[in-house]
């Protein structure tokens, strides 16, 4: 049998071998390694650890937080804060960044994360991950400020998600590829299982939340409508539907085999152009969907283009098997 790489000797070569992260980016990546270590051992306790239920407080979505929600916050915000690789964090669960406090050395790396994404599966026992996404902060700014986050999401410079499911996997891309690590619980480490992941560019499945479909927008229901009409239909073929609720978990299905995922703008609230948020779950997951040779747009645009103007900015997402995102946004562009 080949030697187990771990992520960290993979991060060495990708670094020293392949020149293509400094030295600082791998070690904090490594560091978010560890910190997603630490969520899924209290993920797998569950009820044992007392970690399921309600915390009774709300972030700035508005959303009703989880006990883990906050415990996946503090345990990735307390890895991070002193290594020195950072110089701010932002989290879905806080209204606003997180400076490095100056007591800590202040890196040139900002980490944007949603600390546990699927929230309503936890007390279900259903896959739930964490979300990352790594920017470089603008040279010459003195401090930090909300604005230098504000960057698009084609200028990341590393991006991934651990999926804590009945496998521990971290998915990561540091623009060479997708690679996939799962956790040895008895070694302690992430070893590589997966290099080079690749999306098939045609799939028969296809993830949407069905229950909104009176709320969507024609193009949405022009496209989901052709896949229920199977092989009698205009698509020639019959197609599965998946819907996890968990935006890692539905992406890593789509990173494992194919599939097409959606979570489009809808009539309910009119105003907001979409429900995921574009810092934290878009850009990140289209990163990771385009470097496995996928697509992402929100219907009309690349999602890795878009300039965020706010933190806490939502987008409409389409992403997975090339050919199916094409046909999705093809329809937006007839209106």
């Amino acid at each position: 049998m080949p030697p187990k790489i771990s992520l960290t000797r993979y991060l060495v070569e990708q670094q020293r071998v392949d020149g293509l992260i400094p030295e600082q980016l791998r070690l904090l990546l490594e560091v978010v390694a560890r910190a997603c270590k630490s969520i899924s051992q209290a993920v797998n306790k569950g009820a044992l650890g007392g970690v399921l239920g309600t915390a009774n407080t709300e972030n700035v979505q508005g959303e009703i937080q989880k006990k883990l929600d906050i415990i996946a916050n503090e345990v990735l915000i307390e890895a991070n804060e002193w290594g020195g690789h950072l110089a701010a964090m932002a989290s879905e669960e806080m209204d606003t960044i997180y400076v490095v406090p100056n007591r800590y050395p202040q890196g040139e790396y900002l980490l944007l994360f949603d600390p546990l994404d699927g929230s309503s599966n936890i007390d279900v026992n259903v896959s739930i991950g964490t979300i990352f996404s790594v920017l470089k902060k603008p040279e010459g700014d003195a401090g930090v400020q909300e604005k230098d986050f504000l960057q698009a999401g084609a200028r990341q410079v590393a991006a991934g998600y651990c999926v804590y499911g009945p496998q521990t996997t971290l998915v990561l891309t540091v623009g060479d590829g997708v690679a996939m690590f799962t956790l040895d619980r008895e070694q302690g480490s992430f070893v590589l299982t997966q290099e080079d992941v690749r999306i098939p560019e045609d799939t028969k499945e296809f993830a949407i939340n069905m229950s909104n479909m009176r709320h969507w927008d024609a193009p949405v229901k022009r496209y989901v409508e052709e896949c229920l009409q199977g092989t009698e239909g205009p698509r020639g073929k019959d197609f599965n539907m998946r819907w996890i609720a968990s935006m890692v978990a539905d992406v890593h299905r789509i990173l494992t085999r194919g599939g097409i995922f959606m979570y489009p703008w809808d009539k309910r609230e009119p105003d907001k152009p979409g429900k995921l948020r574009l810092m934290y779950e878009a850009n990140p997951m289209s990163w990771l969907i385009e470097q496995a040779g996928g697509a992402a747009t929100n219907g009309r645009q690349r999602i890795l283009d878009i300039q965020p103007g706010k933190l806490h900015e939502r987008v409409s997402v389409i992403l997975g098997s090339k050919n199916e995102v094409k046909r999705v946004t093809s329809y937006h562009a007839k209106l």
